[in-house]
């Protein structure tokens, strides 16, 4: 990958984003349920609390109540985090180019749509994932939101701060890291979506709503090891935030809606079943792992893993320079993104690809547009050439294409083939 990104040093010297630290906030949300007489509910007012009563309609609408977190508390919150054992450095990664480049694309370009990682057990992609962690650049949040709402973008706000900015109120925001939110495989649909307490709601007007992951992940990523092993309900709660941008929690006539747009990136292994094509179609990209067969190369990966379950701290420092390497060139590709070009006749060419590949819909076209760009960013320059497209297209369509169970070939070569008589 090193080739591809223009540096003479190996993968390590990817990408972007100064120094981050999490910028954590001294005040604590607490909400309150009051009643709005005259408003309709549901996901139409985007976070509505309505319960439907005989005689008209009540709505309850979300007041935020700050309250002080004292100093120990504060203490607690520290130590905790410095306890946290250290994740594996992303530039440590030996191998698995065409894995980091498809995390790295979509961190510079959230929009792309997310990743799905498949591959052999014990090929690095859990630990891959994680250890984008500290890549993550700093986003501007309003302060003491569990929502991790957009001061700037109504779309991404909760209902509370929604209320807020109709009413004119001054929004206090903090700058903190974009979150990475791990899916449990057993986790529950209360765990994921929140939960409403409805004898609070309806007899106390008190804070009725506890968040659950979706809400945390709000414009952060959410990360969905084994993704081929989920319940069924929760796959179709994640097709649903995924179309929409938005969860929605009802239980017994009571409706609670906020935002939920995030990068959602899975990985699995395919002996473990299929991912039903509704699913598999809302990853902007996929990208295969393979074991590594070389003997010197699964030594040198052997003996760093060591050296990091010996001394994490030690050896991340060793790694350190690499790792700010990354972040400042992630960091550039993020703000140069906005200026990159692409020609008209290369997009034309990427859709006449996408159609006589017979891919369904245009989310094939879009995706590949927008990672041919980020990709160009990350390389440091302002126009997508043919070899931007090249490296991008078979992660793109790869998944899009339909199957024939008699088919052999793999689809990436598929891709490729089409990709080079298009381009020719």
């Amino acid at each position: 990958m090193a080739g591809l990104i223009g540096t003479s040093t190996s993968a390590t010297a990817l990408l972007t984003s100064p120094s981050i630290s999490s910028s954590s906030s001294s005040r604590a949300s607490i909400r309150a349920l009051s009643f709005n007489p005259g408003q309709s509910q549901g996901r139409r007012f985007y976070g509505g609390i309505g319960v439907p009563v005989k005689k008209g309609r009540s709505h309850f609408s979300v007041s935020n109540v700050a309250t002080e977190i004292s100093p120990p508390q504060q203490q607690a919150q520290k130590l905790s985090k410095e306890s946290q054992r250290p994740v594996y450095p992303f530039a440590a990664i030996v191998g698995q180019d065409e894995m980091k480049l498809c995390l790295l694309l979509n961190v510079i370009d959230p929009k792309i749509g997310g990743v799905m990682i498949m591959g052999d057990r014990g090929t690095g992609k859990s630990t891959t994932v994680r250890s984008l962690v500290d890549l993550l650049p700093e986003i501007t949040v309003v302060a003491a939101d569990p929502f991790n709402s957009d001061p700037e973008d109504p779309e991404s706000m909760g209902v509370e701060v929604r209320e807020k900015l109709l009413k004119g109120e001054q929004l206090p925001t903090i700058k903190t890291k974009i979150n990475m939110v791990d899916l449990p495989l057993g986790a529950t649909e209360d765990r994921v979506c929140g939960t409403i307490d409805i004898e609070k709601a309806l007899t106390e007007g008190v804070k009725a709503f506890e968040p659950g992951l979706l809400a945390k992940a709000n414009r952060g990523i959410l990360y969905v090891d084994e993704v081929n092993l989920l319940d069924d309900h929760l796959v179709d709660v994640l097709l649903d935030s995924a179309a929409s941008g938005w969860n929605t929690v009802e239980r017994e006539g009571i409706s609670i809606s906020h935002p939920a747009r995030f990068i959602l990136i899975g990985s699995g292994n395919p002996e473990e079943g299929e991912l039903r094509p509704q699913l598999l179609d809302r990853f902007g990209m996929h990208a295969q792992v393979g074991t590594v067969r070389d003997a010197e190369l699964r030594v040198k990966i052997v003996e760093e893993r060591a050296r990091f379950d010996k001394n994490p701290k030690e050896f991340r420092d060793t790694y350190k320079a690499d790792q700010e390497k990354l972040q400042e060139q992630i960091s550039s590709a993020r703000s140069r993104l906005s200026s990159v070009q692409i020609d008209h006749e290369l997009r034309v060419k990427i859709s006449k690809v996408c159609a006589e590949l017979n891919v369904d819909g245009l989310r094939g076209d879009i995706v590949t547009n927008r990672a041919a760009k980020a990709l160009a960013a990350l390389k440091g320059r302002d126009q997508v050439t043919a070899e931007d497209i090249a490296v991008v297209i078979p992660n793109c369509l790869r998944h899009r294409l339909r199957k024939d169970p008699l088919e052999s070939i793999d689809s990436g070569v598929l891709v490729i083939e089409k990709f080079s008589e298009v381009f020719s």
